[in-house]
């Protein structure tokens, strides 16, 4: 899965721009207009990095920041404020409400790609590496092969992804809500029930045998990769990198 960014910035030409040269980079992107609405959507799902502009509508950027610093599941959020603030003391301040990095508008357009492909290399490497180890499984997202044990794997396109998604975040339970978002996308319309049926297929292509299953079912929340499985020693001649 492409790494996930969301820009939240009211100004729709920016916005725009902004969307355009971040899904060029191979990016998934998000956009939201208004302060407070980032704040409910942030809670359902935590992107990969945050791109904020410090005035917003509904509640500012500054603000925004302070919130998702105290929320345990945003603390480490990668974030980049965006603003028309140039001055000494207001970097300061941007800095020190816990965003990551300060971008003046206006900006060099390759330079904030530059910065953004930086963070993302410092605090999420597992994001742009190009292979996924967990346990005896093996994930390449350059030639989109999957090896178990040595054993090359028969996946479809979406399990393959799926199974991407959930290598990404070994233990994290994620509900059948949070699996359609991350891995078909927003903008598609799928029953959730369809993630059953694609957790099912990626089942029985990665397990043979007496194989475990890397896969766990959380009864009433969703799915994991099981972070049991993916410190489990590997088969002989097979790396044992975690992700």
């Amino acid at each position: 899965m492409a790494p996930r960014i969301t820009v939240v910035e009211d100004e729709e030409a920016l916005s725009i721009l902004l969307r355009y040269n971040l899904e060029a980079e191979g990016y998934a992107v998000d956009t939201i207009a208004r302060g407070d609405e980032a704040d409910l959507r942030l809670k359902e799902q935590v992107p990969d990095l945050l791109l904020l502009d410090w005035m917003l509508p509904g509640l500012s950027g500054v603000e925004l920041c302070r919130r998702l610093r105290a929320r345990p599941e945003t603390e480490r959020l990668p974030i980049i404020m965006l603003t028309a603030r140039g001055e000494e003391s207001e970097r300061v301040r941007g800095l020190s409400t816990g965003a990551d990095d300060y971008v003046v508008k206006p900006f060099s357009t390759p330079e904030l790609m530059a910065r953004v492909r930086a963070m993302l290399r410092r605090v999420k490497p597992e994001r742009i590496s190009s292979q996924l180890v967990a346990g005896d499984i093996d994930l390449d997202r350059e030639t989109h092969r999957v090896r178990r044990a040595g054993r090359e794997l028969k996946l479809g396109p979406t399990e393959f992804k799926l199974l991407e998604f959930l290598m990404q975040s070994p233990g994290r339970v994620f509900s059948r809500e949070q699996l359609l978002d991350g891995v078909w996308g927003r903008d598609i319309y799928v029953d959730e029930r369809t993630v059953d049926v694609h957790v099912g297929r990626l089942r029985k292509a990665v397990n043979r045998g007496r194989q475990r299953d890397p896969i766990r079912t959380v009864r009433g929340a969703g799915y994991a990769l099981d972070e049991t499985f993916t410190a489990a020693p590997a088969r002989a001649g097979v790396r044992t990198e975690t992700v």
